[in-house]
């Protein structure tokens, strides 16, 4: 009678799959990195922050629990409340811009033409170059002295004089919104366009069959099949413009006279460049509320939509 022996390996596999089949403990070891990683990344930073916050920490002084105070300091203070001010209106403003010709060039790419694909990828092309690099360039673009878009205009007749586009606050501000409209539009055009194309053209066609022109199959057929995927785009847009740091700070560093300082430039300049930690926490801190209770109310009509 001949006994069947183990297999030299299955007293090694024998754990491995017992390990396997325990749902909890591979689920821990899978996420373990990750959680380390937002830990580390993310939630300490966070947990600092607040604490710098409520603190009146220095360079140089790890000082100590104030409370609420710096913040009743920056709300208090009139450049503060302008950046408060620039920071809504910037956002505001980029991202109707950003929505509007994005939308435009997505119904524009959707359509079949000689070259589409070529045109396509050069959407892409603001995404290549760095904040910092291409703000540069429009800096020298919007140069009193040696900019373009003065010649341009000078020769055109439109002009007489040069504009000084970025040391008159009457034009900084809005310098910042057309360069900010520029980065941040291929990413609308980019995202609705792939969203146009999950539209079944047979609606189209049923549509027109039944005498609607353009503008209203764009209205009742792609206007609301595209929501979804536009509400996602706004909410990811407002974030990152809200937030935004590179671009005012390399375009006029806040100036003239403080006039385009956005929420994190202002805190940057308190926090770093003065060495005030605690009250620059507390500045950047004021984004917080304001961030969330736009992401929830646009991820709550997101639900509406696709429970509607």
């Amino acid at each position: 009678m001949e006994v069947a022996l183990p297999h030299p390996g299955a007293s090694q596999r024998q754990p491995l799959a017992r390990f396997l089949e325990n749902e909890r403990l591979l689920a821990f070891v899978l996420l373990t990195p990750a959680v380390v990683l937002l830990g580390v990344f993310i939630a300490y930073p966070f947990v600092m922050g607040v604490w710098l916050s409520l603190s009146s920490t220095r360079v140089g002084n790890p000082g100590h629990f104030v409370g609420l105070k710096n913040f009743l300091k920056a709300w208090d203070d009139s450049i503060f409340q302008m950046a408060f001010r620039n920071t809504f209106f910037y956002t505001f403003w980029a991202t109707i811009f950003k929505l509007s010709l994005g939308m435009w060039l997505a119904l524009l790419l959707n359509r079949h033409f000689r070259g589409k694909r070529i045109v396509r990828a050069s959407m892409l092309l603001p995404f290549i170059f760095p904040t910092v690099l291409s703000t540069f360039a429009w800096r020298w673009m919007f140069d009193p002295t040696f900019s373009v878009l003065n010649w341009t205009l000078y020769q055109a007749g439109l002009i007489t004089t040069k504009v000084p586009w970025l040391s008159d606050s009457a034009y900084a501000l809005w310098c910042a919104i057309v360069i900010n409209t520029w980065r941040g539009m291929p990413f609308f055009a980019i995202t609705l366009l792939a969203g146009l194309q999950t539209i079944n053209p047979d609606l189209h066609e049923a549509a027109s069959l039944d005498g609607a022109n353009a503008w209203r199959r764009f209205r009742h057929v792609t206007w609301p099949l595209l929501k979804p995927v536009t509400i996602v785009v706004v909410v990811f847009s407002v974030i990152q413009t809200f937030s935004d740091f590179q671009l005012i700070y390399v375009l006029t560093g806040g100036g003239p006279a403080n006039s385009t300082h956005l929420v994190a430039t202002y805190a940057y300049q308190i926090g770093v460049a003065t060495g005030l930690l605690g009250e620059g926490a507390a500045i950047s801190l004021f984004m917080l509320p304001v961030l969330f209770f736009v992401v929830w109310i646009q991820l709550r009509y997101l639900r509406r939509l696709e429970g509607a």
